[in-house]
């Protein structure tokens, strides 16, 4: 019995190709291209509390040389931390940050570019976008900043009369 074609190529050859296409899109994966990595998870802090917000290349890569950017779309200017080569550029940070924001200088060979907000203020509640221009690699990090009074339970005692 003959094995019938329909046109020039084999029935078999789509899902070759298909499998092709995602060995393709796995690449980086597997070829160990850095992948930027943040936190599956909302944060939680209170005011007034300082709060790292954790992100990292893996597998690990020195980033100490490269700019590097943490954003917050909701801003204007957007720029919470920004650094090229290093050296941070201060002129380029939103006011609201200017002075509370930081990254391990020491952990950049490593890959580490986890941010610290000291004295966080409700006002940075939001979603953050850490950001490596040259690997073209972003990861994004939610932010929620609760006041004292939501986060310490409150207890009171009532006198019952008889």
């Amino acid at each position: 019995m003959a094995h019938q074609q329909n046109g020039p190529f084999p029935q078999s050859l789509p899902k070759a190709f298909s499998v092709l296409i995602f060995i393709i899109l796995l690449k980086d994966v597997c070829n160990g291209q850095p992948q930027l990595i943040g936190p599956s998870q909302v944060l939680v802090a209170r005011a007034g509390d300082d709060v790292i917000l954790p992100c990292h290349v893996e597998p690990a890569y020195d980033v100490s040389t490269i700019t590097l950017e943490w954003t917050r779309s909701s801003l204007d200017p957007r720029f919470v931390y920004v650094s090229r080569g290093s050296q941070e550029l201060e002129k380029l940070k939103n006011p609201s940050f200017k002075g509370r924001t930081s990254v391990f200088v020491d952990e950049l060979k490593y890959g580490n570019i986890s941010l610290k907000i000291s004295k966080v203020k409700s006002d940075d509640t939001g979603t953050y976008k850490c950001y490596v221009p040259v690997l073209e690699k972003e990861a994004f990090v939610e932010l929620v900043v609760a006041s004292d009074a939501a986060t310490s339970p409150v207890i009171s005692l009532s006198h019952c009369n008889p």
